[in-house]
């Protein structure tokens, strides 16, 4: 594919009100502690919903703000594409709800499911329709609330996510911004690492389900990690080749933010130095499709991420799925 098709011309983040703080646990009966969390996380709060709090209702919030920025009307959407694991209802799609929220009537709407790589899983959907010249304006989301489907007594998941929206307004590129080069993969074979076992199609909810607990996420951590690292690592070559270019090009990495040592290694490992990565997960946790693109408003709201820079993305998720991608902005 000829490079570059399209460009990010926008960006917005939104997330609960209600933070949890790691010391909160101990009062909530999980076996663990602030110092225990953080020493292999990085992790010291996140962003919880709360009653009333949907994901539609947060995508919403966090795509205005993107729009605004970018100064695009509902009307001129031509399509919406949302990256999630914890849609709000199996059926229909999120997407198809913040369509509607939105008044988005033109555009088609459709959810990603890659989770902790379903942003830049839709990032690479959405280039691909822009680059049929059907499409000009696209909203490519990440979205999660990973709280509605944790076991908040399993301290190897509940100490690591949280909830939160970025929204981005992917437009047909000019002057030679846009996206550099895009990679992306899936290993099925592993699935059963990171899951829910139960709850859904194969399984649907019953009380035999709920009283096992076979409905919540579940993680084998270390081999979840060393995979991670692995498969993350290679992401960035890929993404590096891709574009042409070097370590020394990139001006900011931002990783999926699942680990501070997950990320340390990625970076050790692309030969980018720690300074040029940017690092929100003390903030808001692991909130899978989520993270890069919050990451990423964040470093454009604090000049970090600005015209001109070139920014390498990579992530990895539950399937296992893992990408990456360079942009110059």
């Amino acid at each position: 594919m000829k490079r570059p098709y399209a460009m990010l011309a926008a960006t917005g983040h939104a997330v609960p009100k209600r933070i949890l703080k790691n010391s909160e646990f101990v009062s909530m009966g999980v076996d663990t502690t602030d110092e225990w969390i953080t020493e292999r996380t990085g992790i010291r709060q996140r962003h919880i919903a709360g009653p009333g709090e949907t994901l539609t209702g947060i995508s919403a919030e966090a795509a205005r703000i993107a729009m605004q920025r970018a100064g695009v009307t509902a009307a001129e959407l031509d399509a919406i594409v949302l990256g999630t694991a914890s849609p709000d209802r199996l059926l229909p799609s999120t997407a198809v709800e913040l369509q509607a929220a939105l008044g988005a009537t033109r555009a088609v709407a459709f959810d990603v499911d890659a989770a902790c790589s379903g942003w830049l899983y839709g990032m690479q959907v959405a280039e691909g329709l822009i680059a049929t010249g059907n499409y000009e304006t696209i909203l490519v989301l990440g979205a999660e609330q990973l709280s509605r489907i944790i076991n908040w007594k399993d301290r190897n998941t509940c100490v690591l996510f949280g909830d939160g929206a970025g929204a981005t307004v992917l437009k047909r590129s000019t002057k030679g911004r846009g996206i550099l080069s895009a990679y992306m993969r899936s290993d099925g074979t592993l699935a059963n690492l990171l899951h829910r076992e139960k709850g859904a199609g194969n399984a649907p909810i019953t009380p035999e389900i709920i009283a096992e607990g076979s409905h919540w996420i579940t993680m084998a951590g270390r081999e979840v990690f060393k995979n991670a690292v692995r498969s993350m690592a290679e992401a960035s070559d890929r993404a590096l080749d891709g574009a042409k270019l070097s370590a020394a090009d990139i001006d900011v990495m931002i990783p999926h933010q699942a680990n501070i040592r997950i990320i340390e290694a990625t970076a050790k490992h692309a030969n980018i130095p720690m300074e040029k990565v940017f690092v929100n997960v003390d903030r808001y946790g692991n909130t899978s499709a989520a993270s890069i693109p919050i990451a990423l408003s964040e470093a454009q709201e604090q000049g970090i991420v600005k015209e001109g820079s070139t920014v390498m993305f990579v992530a990895f998720g539950a399937g296992f799925t893992w990408g990456s991608m360079v942009v110059r902005f």
